[in-house]
C-alpha cells in the first residue's frame, strides 16, 4: 500500500505539499533581489507651517465675529419696520437697494487683518448685509458677493470705497425702478437686476458699548451691544428700534437740538474701538419731554404692528427697562427718555386702537 503509485495523497500530505510550496515561494521572493531603483531622487518639501496667531489677533477676530453677528441681527429685525412703514416715514422715505457693503478698510488697525482672516474681505466691496424683503433679497443678491459694477459703472475699491460707492448708487436709484448690478460669486461674474425698495432711509448701527441705551440723531439709529443683550427677543429689540426710528421721523432730535451731540456719540460708538469717556454723564444730551415720548410710542406701535411684531408686551418691556435702569443710572436709556409713568396709559390706548383697526381690517395709520 505504501508503495502504490496510484494512491491519492491524504489531507495531511496535501497540507505538507502546500506548506512546502509556500515556503519555496517565499524563499524565492526573499532570495531574488529587486531591480535597482534608477528614478531620480525627489525631495518632498515639508508641509507649510500654519501662520502664528497672536492672542491679540485672536481677540480681534473673536470681537469681529461678535460684531458681525449683532449687526446681522439688527438688519434682520429692522428690515420689516423700515420697509413696512415707508409711507409713515414721510420725507425720510427713499428708494433703496436694500443691502450694505464693506471691505477690509471698513475696519481699522488690527480689525483690518481680522476682516481679511474672518470675513475674507479684501480691497473689493463685498455685500455684508441684506434687508429681508428688499429688492436686493428678491433679486438673489447674497451676503459675500463682490460688487463689481452698477449700471455698467465700475465701483470703487480700496480705502473710502463705501462712501464713494454711495455717491455712485444715490443718483442711480433715485430715478429708476431697478438697477443692473454686476457681481462676482464663486469665481465668475454675473449681472442681477435689483429692484429698488421704498423704505425709511434711516441707517441702523451697532454701538460697541455695554451701556443699556439707544440713540437717534435724525437720520440714524444706534443700539448698543448692552441694549441688544438686555432686549433678548427680536420683538423686544424691535421695540427699541421702532421707538428711535419714530423719534427720527418726528424730528424730535432736531427740535431738541440733540442731533449734533447724539451724532458724535453715534460716530464714536459705531467704531470698533470707541472712546467710552464720551459717555460720561449724559454726554450733552437733553432728556425728551413727555409729549415727545408719547408721540414716539404711538408711531412706533403702528410701525411694529405693520411689520408683524407683537405689540402686547411693548409696555411691560419699557417697565422692565425703567425698573432695572432708572433715570439715576448715567448713560442708561431712562436718563434721556424719562417719564415712564406718564407713558403707560397712552401706550394702552394706542394698543387698543391698533387691535380695533386690525379686527375691522382698517388701515393701520395713526
Amino acid at each position: 500500500m505504501a508503495g502504490d503509485k496510484n494512491k491519492k495523497p491524504t489531507n495531511r500530505a496535501w497540507a505538507a505539499l502546500s506548506a512546502t510550496a509556500a515556503a519555496l515561494l517565499l524563499s524565492a521572493c526573499a532570495t531574488t533581489p529587486p531591480p535597482p531603483d534608477t528614478s531620480p531622487l525627489v525631495q518632498v518639501p515639508p508641509p507649510a507651517a500654519a501662520p502664528v496667531v497672536t492672542p491679540r489677533q485672536a481677540a480681534a477676530r473673536e470681537a469681529l465675529r461678535t460684531m458681525v453677528s449683532l449687526q446681522d441681527r439688527l438688519y434682520r429685525v429692522a428690515a420689516p419696520i423700515l420697509i413696512g412703514s415707508a409711507d409713515l416715514c414721510r420725507t425720510q422715505a427713499r428708494n433703496l437697494l436694500g443691502f450694505t457693503a464693506k471691505n477690509r478698510f471698513s475696519y481699522p488697525g488690527e480689525y483690518n487683518d481680522a476682516a481679511a482672516a474672518v470675513l475674507n474681505y479684501d480691497d473689493v466691496l463685498q455685500v455684508s448685509g441684506i434687508l429681508p424683503g428688499s429688492g436686493a433679497a428678491r433679486a438673489g443678491l447674497r451676503k459675500g458677493d463682490d460688487l463689481i459694477a452698477a449700471d455698467g459703472k465700475n465701483l470703487p475699491t480700496g480705502r473710502d470705497a463705501e462712501s464713494k460707492a454711495a455717491a455712485v448708487f444715490g443718483p442711480l436709484v433715485s430715478s429708476r425702478a431697478s438697477l443692473n448690478m454686476t457681481i462676482a460669486r464663486g469665481g465668475s461674474k454675473q449681472t442681477l437686476n435689483v429692484p429698488v425698495t421704498r423704505a425709511c432711509a434711516i441707517r441702523v448701527d451697532l454701538g460697541n458699548s455695554d451701556n443699556i441705551n439707544s440713540y437717534a440723531d435724525g437720520s440714524r439709529v444706534l443700539v448698543t451691544r448692552g441694549m441688544i443683550n438686555f432686549a433678548q427677543s427680536d420683538d423686544h429689540l424691535a421695540y427699541v428700534l421702532a421707538k428711535d426710528i419714530a423719534h427720527n421721523v418726528l424730528g424730535h432730535s432736531v427740535s431738541m437740538r440733540n442731533n449734533a451731540a447724539i451724532g458724535s456719540i453715534i460716530d464714536n460708538l459705531a467704531s470698533v474701538s470707541p472712546d467710552l469717556n464720551m459717555l460720561i454723564g449724559t454726554a450733552g444730551m437733553k432728556a425728551y419731554p413727555l409729549d415727545m415720548e408719547i408721540a414716539a410710542d404711538n408711531l412706533a406701535l403702528y410701525m411694529l404692528a405693520r411689520a408683524g411684531y407683537s405689540i402686547d408686551k411693548y409696555k411691560s418691556f419699557w417697565q422692565r427697562v425703567y425698573a432695572q435702569y432708572p433715570p439715576s443710572v448715567l448713560n442708561g436709556y431712562s436718563a434721556t427718555h424719562p417719564n415712564a409713568t406718564g407713558r403707560m396709559a397712552p401706550i394702552d390706548r394706542t394698543v387698543a386702537e391698533i387691535k380695533s383697526k386690525q379686527a375691522a381690517k382698517r388701515p393701520l395709520t395713526p
